[in-house]
């Protein structure tokens, strides 16, 4: 475990809090277990995905049982046609924080959205309100010249922002565009510009990783095979009968789903749609540890090695005695 630092968010004398963050596959679930039986905790899932109801076996969402003897806040709370944005789990988290502290427990935050993570402990900028004749000459423009090309112009805007947007994410590189245009600034430095309140209690966050890559490159393909065998392409063709224009919904453009849900309309084999799939991950825990390693005062956690819970526990207890 390297040691970088933690607990300098919030206030000094405010209870802490624990955000346990790390790409897919590396092993969240099994450490976030591990916490909970040692710490006095409470979990918060940090998942954009596994907040849709049914959506379970494409978003890896821990099985009924384990749910039982770990629960989880933030699982299962929308339908997949609705929405649920970085301001409400920014809300939602806060409120549940506080009932945590108020019942004598630690709040652990766990998943791999590291947007929310970011909201949650920096804030939200009151960014510029979106113009609707700006956004509708940018929606034409992503469907003239796709969504590459447009990615590509924000990487020119703001090379650190466009490096945690999925080329793919529609949402995102649109917004980005917005603030650009609008404010005539890299959409990050126009976010600074604006008051954001950050967290109000000390954090100490913890990194996990696995130090080989190629052993971390197994353990995605390995998962996402095992998705499709538990039914993955099932799952998404329910889905998507449920929804009106399911091309359209944030549910339908998560890593996988979109795979499916492409070889389901017939625009790829069985074959390429596994290895998109496979390589979508692959990106996404990419883009992740690109996050991770710019963050300050992140405490690294192996989780390949056998003792990785048994440290963490440790460190955790050791933080928490001498009061962060």
């Amino acid at each position: 475990m390297a040691h970088g630092g933690a607990g300098d968010t919030g206030e000094a004398d405010a209870p802490p809090v624990v955000f346990l963050l790390g790409p897919t596959a590396a092993g969240k679930t099994d450490l976030a277990a591990a916490l909970f039986d040692a710490c006095e905790a409470e979990l918060v899932s940090v998942d954009a995905a596994q907040v849709y109801r049914g959506m379970d076996i494409g978003t890896a969402k821990p099985g009924r049982g384990y749910l039982r003897r770990y629960p989880h806040h933030l699982i299962d709370i929308r339908d997949p046609g609705e929405t649920y944005s970085a301001a409400e789990f920014r809300r939602d988290a806060l409120a549940l924080i506080g009932e945590i502290h108020a019942g004598g427990k630690l709040p652990i935050l766990v998943g791999g959205t590291m947007f929310y993570f970011a909201a949650l402990e920096n804030g939200l900028s009151e960014l510029p309100s979106a113009d609707a004749e700006l956004r509708a000459r940018i929606t034409a423009e992503i469907a003239r010249k796709g969504l590459p090309a447009m990615h590509a112009q924000l990487r020119q805007a703001d090379a650190a922002l466009a490096a945690t947007i999925s080329p793919t994410d529609s949402q995102r590189i649109q917004r980005g565009l917005e603030i650009h245009r609008l404010s005539d600034l890299p959409p990050s430095e126009a976010m600074a510009q604006f008051a954001a309140s950050p967290i109000p209690y000390p954090v100490v966050k913890l990194g996990l990783f696995i130090s080989d890559r190629a052993v971390l490159h197994a353990r995605i393909e390995a998962r996402f095979r095992r998705m499709l065998e538990r039914g993955l392409v099932e799952e998404v063709e329910t889905i998507a009968a449920g929804l009106d224009e399911p091309c359209r919904q944030a549910c339908m453009r998560i890593v996988g789903y979109r795979q499916v849900h492409g070889y389901l309309r017939g625009e790829f084999a069985y074959d390429e749609m596994v290895a998109r799939g496979i390589a979508a991950t692959r990106q996404l825990a990419k883009r992740q540890l690109t996050w991770l390693r710019r963050q300050r005062n992140l405490v690294w956690i192996d989780g390949a090695a056998p003792s990785a819970a048994e440290s963490v526990c440790r460190y955790l207890r050791e933080w928490i005695e001498r009061g962060g």
